[in-house]
């Protein structure tokens, strides 16, 4: 069964501790196609501008990716520029160029309006709503970030009524819910539509909420983390691709989907960009899992 992602395309740079990444390629849609594209087909819905180079069209052509719901408009792409600290998990924005991003306005073709299974990238609810009014999915699962909590929450709440699935970071379940306890922030998103809720928590791994029952899982130990850039989406597309090579959504299933999260995403971080998970196959994922499998056996 094929995945749909919508969400942004970019070209990042990221300077870390220990190096620099000029306008690389980046994007949460970016990511989470090379993470599900593992799995599952994938049909990437995005926009970039004339300045997007050939060579990353000819890069996620190559791992199978739909882009036929990629736009490529008059301007320059969505450009992004951080920089993280000696703890990763500490990172400064220092510019964000929306570019051709602004005014983007998702058009879904046939294969990713049928495709049974979506996910909304974090985009304003507004376009997210606009998606849900073009797909036939069955599943679908959305992120979404503090800006938008803060800024669209009638959208917002809209939104959340019609999707199955939210995977947000345990500040955005704060922000989302006025609760401080991640267990009682879950439940009180579960009252807000989906039955499933995935709590990111970074380095500390994941949690996972459904039908009255909680899953706690690590992340995969690094001995170096080079860049944790996107780490989060790429972690949605191995949570969704699984689902989706699985097409199921029961408790096992759902488990095993976040473990694959955590593993596509420890690759992602090994290096700048999205370069390390491009060069990654089902079998050094399955070995990563067994390593993972290893990991927590008692």
């Amino acid at each position: 069964m094929s995945v749909t992602v919508v969400g942004s395309v970019a070209l990042d740079t990221v300077e870390t501790p220990w190096g620099r990444n000029e306008a690389g390629l980046g994007g949460a849609a970016v990511y989470f196609a090379l993470a599900a594209t593992n799995y599952t087909r994938v049909h990437l819905v995005g926009v970039v501008g004339e300045d997007f180079p050939d060579e990353h069209v000819r890069l996620l052509e190559a791992k199978g990716i739909d882009l036929s719901g990629m736009a490529r408009m008059p301007g320059k792409t969505f450009r992004w520029t951080g920089r993280y600290h000696e703890d990763v998990n500490v990172r400064d924005t220092l510019d964000t160029q929306l570019n051709v991003f602004e005014d983007f306005h998702p058009k879904l073709p046939k294969a990713a309006r049928h495709a049974k299974y979506l996910f909304l990238g974090n985009i304003h609810p507004g376009l997210q709503r606009e998606v849900l009014e073009q797909a036939q999915a069955e599943f679908v699962a959305l992120d979404t970030m503090n800006l938008w909590i803060h800024t669209a929450a009638n959208e917002l709440d809209a939104v959340l009524k019609r999707v199955h699935a939210i995977i947000i970071n345990d500040s955005e379940v704060k922000d989302l819910t006025g609760e401080r306890n991640l267990v009682k922030g879950a439940a009180a998103v579960l009252q807000l539509g989906p039955r499933i809720v995935v709590v990111k928590k970074g380095e500390h791994g994941c949690l996972l909420f459904e039908d009255g029952r909680t899953f706690a899982a690590p992340a995969l130990l690094l001995a170096d983390v080079t860049d944790p850039t996107g780490a989060g989406d790429t972690f949605a597309g191995g949570f969704m691709g699984y689902i989706a090579q699985q097409d199921s959504t029961d408790a096992l299933t759902l488990r095993r989907a976040v473990i694959h999260g955590n593993v596509v995403a420890s690759f992602t971080c090994e290096a700048f960009g999205p370069g390390r998970l491009a060069q990654t196959d089902a079998a050094a994922i399955q070995q990563r899992f067994q390593t993972f499998q290893d990991l927590v056996a008692f």
